[in-house]
């Protein structure tokens, strides 16, 4: 794409959509080309103007967000950035948006100060714009195909980590709901606002074959468990006379993502070195490639997704070119490699140097 990237805001409030294009004007990349106050107008904005990203509200007349972004991904896939309030109806909602395909979100202000969001706002449209959005907007397979895969017949005691930004709420998705009931313990860092990772949760528990919950401070790591971090706090495991435990921890130190992908998988050289699983999913950015170098060092299976299948190749593509990443893999083959190297059945091992 060339040039400054061009934006339609879609939103049924005249002032608020005054309000995002005057933050947005501040950015001399950023070209607002058109709005819309309901999803009817927004979808002539769309065929006229031909945006590079559009934001969409959640709640609107005429039709909701949740039915016009279906329609935008399965008629014209493209990148879609979701205004939420931070309210459970709204979370619940953003959370169904992101997994049909929308590239992020960004929570509304409940004071209307939008000048808060603004960084965010605008740091999160200009990633939007390089994402890939696969034809009918999605990447992950159907729902028809998203069957749990075989229990573990001899499964070795791992401990499974993952970490994703942009884009990784559909991905996770897809891999959790393919997770057979006996899994390892799966402990996952989502760039994620807080009161995002409890729903989020919530959500997958309701339809996986494992237990899904938000990781709690001091509790136990069990088999056919996933433990999702905290949004706006950092997860880590520690190794215990009791056996592998959450470390749920709010300090900022180097870190500019709460959770951090490095530092859950940086904990989890300490606990169990080399008997794990690391997996780098779809992220802008380089959180995750220092940790997943460190595991693989140790001597665990590292896992990178593939660029044809991620989002935002940002994360993965650092982590492979350090050498952190043994194997690539498509989304759509993520977790039965996962439960593969998780069976006894280790990819061909290459030694790394760590350094």
């Amino acid at each position: 794409m060339t040039g400054k990237i061009r934006i339609v805001i879609i939103d049924d409030s005249r002032l608020i959509r005054t309000m995002i294009k005057s933050i947005l004007a501040r950015d001399p990349s950023l070209d607002v080309v058109g709005e819309a106050a309901d999803p009817y107008e927004a979808r002539e904005r769309i065929k006229q103007l031909n945006p590079d990203v559009v934001t969409l509200d959640v709640e609107m007349p005429r039709m909701d967000g949740l039915s016009f972004l279906e329609k935008i991904m399965s008629l014209r896939p493209m990148p879609v950035i979701m205004l939420s309030t931070l309210t459970q109806k709204g979370t619940d909602v953003t959370l169904r948006a992101l997994e049909l395909g929308a590239v992020d979100y960004v929570a509304k202000p409940l004071d209307q100060n939008f000048d808060t969001i603004g960084t965010e706002l605008i740091a999160k449209i200009k990633i939007a714009s390089t994402a890939n959005i696969q034809p009918g907007g999605k990447t992950h397979s159907t729902n028809q195909t998203l069957k749990p895969l075989a229990a573990i017949p001899h499964c070795t005691k791992k401990l499974i980590a993952i970490g994703a930004s942009t884009g990784g709420i559909e991905s996770l998705y897809e891999i959790i709901l393919r997770l057979p009931a006996n899994c390892p313990p799966v402990v996952i860092a989502q760039h994620i606002s807080k009161g995002f990772s409890a729903r989020f949760a919530l959500r997958v528990n309701k339809v996986a074959p494992v237990r899904v919950k938000e990781a709690e401070q001091g509790e136990i790591l069990e088999t056919g468990t996933v433990y999702m971090g905290q949004g706006g706090q950092h997860l880590t495991i520690n190794k215990t006379p009791r056996g592998l435990v959450c470390q749920i921890t709010a300090d900022t130190a180097e870190e500019n993502y709460r959770p951090s992908v490095d530092r859950l998988f940086h904990s989890v050289v300490t606990a169990v070195g080399a008997n794990a699983v690391g997996v780098i999913l779809t992220g802008m950015g380089k959180d995750g490639a220092k940790g997943l170098l460190a595991m693989r060092a140790a001597g665990a299976i590292t896992l990178g997704q593939d660029e044809a299948s991620a989002i935002v190749y940002g994360m993965p593509k650092a982590a492979m070119l350090i050498g952190a990443v043994e194997k690539q893999v498509a989304l759509c083959h993520m977790a039965r490699e996962i439960i593969s190297s998780c069976a006894g059945k280790p990819l061909i091992r290459k030694a790394v140097s760590h350094g």
